[in-house]
């Protein structure tokens, strides 16, 4: 229904935040202040949010860094407007709200903002801080914020080793719940396949052309076999995210923050994940490269082009239902086409083979950011990275588990179609080589396919050999193994 011509929207209502460049008007009830605001106009760019699993893992890391401050007595110390226990109790339940995506949208920044994620470390500080000071009581609408997003969540920290930080907390987190789970998934249903469909033969086909039989379970062994190497290179894509920067502060230098810092950080997020993270070896490293993202983004693409390769394939294979191979019979999931009545596609291959060719663009974005968006002691394309990485592993993922489910499951072997053309093929000549030498078995091949004659129709028309070994010879089952 059309509003009415004098309706009136209700206004945004403000408040007035302060930071160090002066006042600033911000949503009233919202749980992010000056800084935040200040990106969210700095930045109308894409509308593209940092991903929900950022989100979560600086407010891990924030947890982290809260435990780590606690436990060398720094909060409760003697420096500026130390914390009571209980205001540090309450900074890390809010932290850990963050983490548990309780307060999801209080954070609006564009993922194009300020290339160290400065902005977004802020907001993350101080919607931690404004929502400490209400768990502890207070007034988070409050001029002098007795919980300080700088001084006190973001104590012994620096953006330049905080973010990165959450980037490969984020990154190895999500690889491990999500991307490695659905490459298991994934791997067992083709392992599955190739055990079922292991007595049926078929033609293979190199250069799209007709090759020497196989059976139907060894091709899809083969596919198998390319998940299990992606489930082995998804575990080094996390492993290469394991060193964490936290503890170097804005140069790597650890300036303002305890020397065993870093390593308590890390070990509270080990503990807190399951994973091995652990500090950096180098911290002026850590903080200017992104070389690890790289490294980790580039396992990614491989899995990328393998689970094209597999869909594709398949795709291939399924082609038809009567002018193509057909060998394999894909689900129905949808009507394909708006004129043609009755026409069926393969849906879910091209959708994988789509979000595949997605992250390999992506591996480009990460790879240019790393080589060329740092110099000296900092990378300045941190957050287009963390998006693009987590992207990626997020498109895996979910293209993974649609495959299996609409596709692979209901997937079943057309057995008629694979060994129709068995016997039609040219290749079947090439287990002749050993009796009759590659020569002649090439003058039989193209003698065959101008007459229209199978190989075994022609031999036996030449008397090329005795019926018993050309029986022998000619024995498709024997020719998908080797043979002494």
């Amino acid at each position: 229904m059309k509003p009415a011509i004098d309706e009136v929207k209700p206004m945004t209502q403000y408040r007035t935040e302060h930071d160090s460049m002066g006042d600033v008007q911000v949503p009233a009830e919202a749980y992010y202040g000056a800084q935040t605001q200040r990106a969210v106009e700095n930045f109308p760019i894409s509308g593209w949010e940092l991903m929900p699993s950022m989100i979560s893992a600086m407010g891990l890391v924030k947890f982290a860094c809260g435990v780590a401050n606690r436990d060398l007595e720094k909060l409760t110390g003697t420096g500026k407007n130390p914390l009571t226990d209980a205001q540090v109790k309450a900074m890390l339940q809010a932290a850990q709200e963050v983490a548990d995506g309780k307060l999801a949208d209080q954070f609006p920044i564009d993922v194009f903002q300020t290339g160290s994620g400065t902005s977004s470390n802020m907001n993350v500080n101080e919607v931690i801080s404004n929502r400490a000071i209400e768990i502890a009581g207070g007034d988070r609408f409050g001029t002098e914020k007795l919980i300080h997003p700088n001084d006190h969540v973001n104590m012994g920290q620096s953006t330049n080793d905080t973010f990165p930080t959450a980037i490969h907390v984020a990154t190895a987190i999500q690889i491990e719940t999500k991307l490695l789970p659905a490459l298991r998934k994934m791997h067992a249903s083709l392992a599955d396949k190739a055990k079922q469909w292991d007595k049926i033969i078929k033609i293979g086909r190199t250069h799209l052309m007709d090759a020497t039989p196989l059976r139907l379970g060894q091709e899809f062994g083969g596919f198998a076999r390319q998940l299990e190497l992606s489930i082995s290179r998804a575990e080094a894509a996390r492993d290469a995210v394991l060193e964490l920067a936290v503890g170097g502060t804005a140069v790597g230098s650890g300036i303002n923050t305890h020397p065993e810092f870093g390593a308590r950080v890390a070990k509270e997020l080990a503990n807190k994940t399951g994973i091995a993270f652990v500090e950096a070896v180098n911290h002026f490293e850590a903080n200017a490269t992104r070389d690890a993202l790289v490294q980790s983004h580039g396992e990614l693409k491989c899995i990328s082009q393998t689970l094209f390769n597999v869909s594709n394939s398949i795709r291939w294979l399924g082609s038809g239902p009567r002018c193509g191979f057909f060998e394999v019979q894909l689900p129905s999931r949808q009507p394909g086409s708006s004129i043609m009545p009755g026409k069926v596609n393969p849906v879910m291959c091209e959708s994988m083979m789509q979000l595949t060719a997605r992250v390999m663009g992506n591996d480009t974005c990460i790879t240019v950011s790393g080589a060329s968006g740092g110099n000296f002691q900092l990378n300045i394309m941190m957050p287009v990275m963390g998006h693009t990485i987590l992207e990626s592993i997020h498109l895996l993922s979910s293209g993974c588990d649609a495959f299996v489910e609409f596709c692979l499951e209901e997937m079943e072997a057309n057995v008629q179609a694979c060994e129709a053309s068995v016997e039609k093929s040219l290749s079947m000549c090439t287990s002749l080589n050993p009796l009759i030498g590659y020569e002649q078995a090439a003058k039989l091949a193209k003698e065959a396919f101008a007459s229209g004659q199978t190989i075994r129709e022609l031999c036996r028309e030449k008397g090329i050999l005795p019926e018993d070994t050309l029986t022998e010879a000619l024995d498709p089952w024997k020719m998908t193994e080797p043979q002494a």
